[in-house]
């Protein structure tokens, strides 16, 4: 496993390296992202999750009534705390400005090992399961949650912050690895706006199952996600 010596919070910045970061981490030259339609499979579990404070990140159904999201997009850095869970929408199926649902956040449930001051160490418990006001997804258009193996081919699409009004992601990425930490590394471009969603891996039998949560950028191509499975 090769040790990445640097990583970038996608929405909320915090490095480990002194070097110079690109503006927009985890790209290339971007050419492998494209638009995806959320009203098909496997995507209809994916949504935007924005803040009354002007926050977006992105999320994804895991029951009816349960989304996941970046525990980082729900820490306010200037008061040291998170923000209140009436203050946390979801938009299910977002696209330039429609959506299949709203729904309010009800209340959010956060990891007690995930520390937003110490994302370095903590960053593989980087998730935040947010209960919402109503069903926002069928039973059937569910992914399960699957253990991550190296070499896995991978998805991550989200709404990047150069894309955000739609859905954009790359559908040929790889899976690098498991840092020390307990991170999901990929090759996958994705950047700022795409914390929160799920790092789609397919199954032996060509379907899809969510194997973790982008939640960081490599300064280059590719980036980390806090894993679903242990």
């Amino acid at each position: 496993m090769k040790y990445w010596p640097c990583f970038l919070g996608l929405l909320v910045v915090g490095t480990v390296c002194a070097q110079p970061l690109p503006s927009l981490p985890g790209l290339g030259d971007g050419a492998r992202r494209e638009l995806i339609d959320v009203r098909a499979a496997p995507w209809r579990i994916l949504g935007r999750v924005q803040t009354e404070l002007g926050v977006k990140c992105t999320g994804f159904a895991v029951a009816p009534n349960v989304v996941m999201t970046a525990a980082h997009c729900l820490w306010l850095p200037k008061t040291h705390t998170y923000i209140r869970p009436g203050d946390v929408h979801v938009l299910m199926g977002y696209s330039r400005g429609s959506y299949r649902q709203h729904a309010h956040v009800v209340r959010f449930i956060i990891p007690p090992g995930y520390d937003p001051k110490n994302e370095s160490a903590t960053g593989a418990s980087d998730r935040a399961t947010l209960l919402l006001s109503e069903p926002v997804i069928a039973t059937r258009d569910l992914l399960p949650a699957i253990p991550v193996q190296d070499g896995a081919r991978a998805m991550l699409v989200g709404y990047s912050q150069d894309r955000n009004e739609v859905p954009f992601g790359d559908l040929d990425c790889h899976i690098n690895g498991v840092t020390v930490s307990g991170l999901v590394h990929h090759d996958c471009e994705a950047t700022k706006g795409v914390s929160g969603a799920p790092l789609l891996l397919q199954k032996s039998d060509g379907t899809w199952g969510i194997g973790g949560l982008a939640v960081a950028a490599d300064v280059g191509p590719g980036g980390l996600a806090a894993p679903l499975v242990p």
